[in-house]
């Protein structure tokens, strides 16, 4: 594993697991700096961590060990599960995020992500429907690593589920309610329908992202649970 880490920066905001990991959550700092980054989730104040940085560069960092918990999720929830935390591998890279700055993922930090994240989806068994973005477990709260995180760099190398692109025609839910439902069976939590609504687009239709439950979405979210109803994904 050491080779794929450039350095260690331990960070005390850590515990113990209580929960296998199953899961990848991938951020964005969204602060200017690195360094300012490192240095608040190694500040016992802030009480917040994640296991790996990632510079623009593609040096990775490891703050928390992978056998500890690291505080990277906050409230959130996936495919039943409130406590992303415990059984989760928390992933940030370095961006200026919405609030700073917000611009594309470099190719040497992308090209640092991959390695990094097969090892860890081979070594836990993680379903590519489990590497997920901090906005699909939090789409009341968050945004990253948002619309311009390449999510088909990683379907290339089947550590992330593609963007289904053979789309059923007609509509295969009789109303946004049955939408909510079937969004909430594949996953997010949908308490504020439009913020999830959202966060959905922002992971599978970028190009697009107004909160509206449109044709092209429920043609998207229909496929999604095809797939993994049928066995294809998981």
């Amino acid at each position: 594993m050491d080779e794929l880490v450039h350095r260690d920066q331990p960070s005390p905001n850590c515990d113990a697991r209580d929960e296998r990991i199953s899961m990848v959550v991938l951020h964005y700092t969204d602060m200017p700096s690195v360094e300012g980054a490192l240095t608040r989730l190694c500040d016992p104040a802030a009480k917040v961590s994640a296991h790996y940085v990632i510079s623009e560069e593609g040096e990775v960092v490891r703050l928390v060990d992978e056998s500890m918990r690291a505080w990277h999720a906050g409230l959130s929830y996936w495919r039943g599960k409130a406590n992303v935390n415990g059984c989760s591998i928390g992933i940030e890279l370095h961006n200026p995020g919405h609030t700073c700055g917000y611009r594309p993922f470099p190719d040497a930090q992308i090209d640092a992500l991959v390695p990094l994240l097969h090892r860890i989806v081979q070594d836990y068994d993680i379903p590519r429907a489990n590497v997920v973005g901090h906005s699909d477990i939090a789409p009341q709260r968050k945004l990253d690593p948002g619309e311009l995180f390449p999510w088909d760099r990683l379907a290339e190398y089947r550590l992330a589920l593609p963007r289904p692109t053979k789309l059923e025609l007609g509509d295969p839910f009789d109303n946004d309610g049955a939408f909510y439902l079937a969004l909430e069976r594949f996953g997010y939590d949908v308490s504020d329908g439009k913020k999830a609504v959202e966060a959905f687009q922002r992971r599978w239709r970028p190009e697009k992202i107004d909160g509206e439950i449109d044709g092209q979405i429920r043609a998207i979210l229909f496929r999604l649970l095809l797939d993994r109803d049928q066995g294809r994904t998981r």
